[in-house]
């Protein structure tokens, strides 16, 4: 599973459009250019949201990972050993839960923390990271911000030709 397309693609997609398509009308019309920025940015982000919940990736996400540690587990012979994404909220942290000596739980966290979509593992569950939200809220603001750069260089190209009046 890689993480960037599975999960994170449609986040970046989603806010290069809206942040295309609120810069094509902000950039044009200064009196709505912060209105329709707003707009846009709450969109992006309603859309990272609505991709990370209702449409399931992040519990695919979920699923995938607890699956793929689930197998090494196996493979390695350590079947009372248990492993699972953190979750309230869901982060990338995998916690590892059973009976195991000194080497084996420094082992299993070294091995466990090169899953792909895995932060990093490890037995307690502390405090964990970012949760997975806002990582996606994260890309979204970046997918955002490009797409006001491309809509912005369009305009300026726009406004240059429209010098020119052969």
């Amino acid at each position: 599973m890689n993480l960037l397309l599975n999960y994170f693609w449609p986040c970046i997609a989603a806010g290069l459009l809206a942040g295309a398509l609120t810069g094509t009308i902000g950039f044009r019309r200064a009196n709505r250019r912060n209105a329709a920025l707003a707009l846009g940015l709450f969109a992006s982000l309603g859309l990272a949201a609505l991709w990370h919940g209702p449409l399931g990736a992040a519990e695919r996400v979920a699923r995938t990972v607890e699956r793929d540690a689930r197998e090494a587990l196996d493979y390695y012979e350590m079947t009372k050993v248990t492993a699972h994404l953190h979750r309230g909220p869901l982060t990338r942290r995998l916690i590892l839960a059973g009976p195991a000596d000194d080497f084996q739980t420094s082992e299993l966290v070294r091995l466990m923390s090169q899953l792909p979509g895995v932060s990093r593992a490890q037995w307690t569950a502390e405090p964990a990271g970012p949760p997975l939200i806002l990582e996606a809220f994260g890309v979204a603001i970046a997918g955002f911000l490009s797409g006001l750069l491309l809509a912005y260089l369009v305009d300026l190209r726009r406004r240059y030709n429209a010098q020119w009046t052969w």
